[in-house]
């Protein structure tokens, strides 16, 4: 599923315009974003949790020419899933 069938499952099952469904998603995604940025945690009880992570400097290889290059540190975003999302799939 992509970004349009998300919008449009949203607009169907909410019985909403496609246009407030994308403004609704455009909102959680940028509330997500904005917390995250922050440094705060986002839980969403029974879906999971969105965590802001960080990944230390290191070093690593150009594939093409086997140079060591040297590759920054970075705040990574990290998903950990609830136990109900984790149920769902196992059913």
């Amino acid at each position: 599923m992509n970004k349009t069938e998300l919008i449009e499952h949203i607009a169907e099952k909410s019985d909403i315009s496609k246009a407030a469904a994308t403004r609704a998603l455009e909102s959680v995604i940028g509330a997500v974003v904005t917390t995250l940025k922050k440094g705060e945690t986002l839980s969403l009880v029974g879906f999971g949790t969105f965590v802001a992570g960080t990944r230390d400097a290191r070093t690593g290889r150009n594939p093409r020419t086997g140079d060591a290059i040297k590759i920054e540190a970075a705040k990574v975003p990290k998903f950990r899933p609830g136990k109900a999302l984790k149920d769902a799939l196992n059913e």
